[in-house]
């Protein structure tokens, strides 16, 4: 869960769990990464604190977007 009085940014908690889903294969390469919504409804955090999780992840090539299709684990496929 997320501590809304750490010195760490929520987004950034909410991408260090995913992040860490990712590396242990709880949520493995090509599987779809939780919604935005999703996010929200499971950590209660506001939309926008979502998508800047899933922009780190994104910057860190942990994930891939595919327009029109969702955001995938793992880096985008060649």
């Amino acid at each position: 869960m997320v501590d809304p009085d750490s010195s760490t940014p929520i987004y950034r908690q909410v991408a260090a769990i995913l992040a860490e889903q990712i590396r242990t294969g709880a949520l493995p390469a090509g599987r779809v990464v939780p919604s935005e919504t999703r996010l929200q409804q499971e950590y209660g955090i506001a939309r926008h604190t979502a998508r800047k999780a899933i922009a780190v992840l994104r910057e860190s090539g942990l994930v891939h977007t595919v327009m029109g299709k969702g955001t995938y684990a793992g880096p985008a496929p060649e």
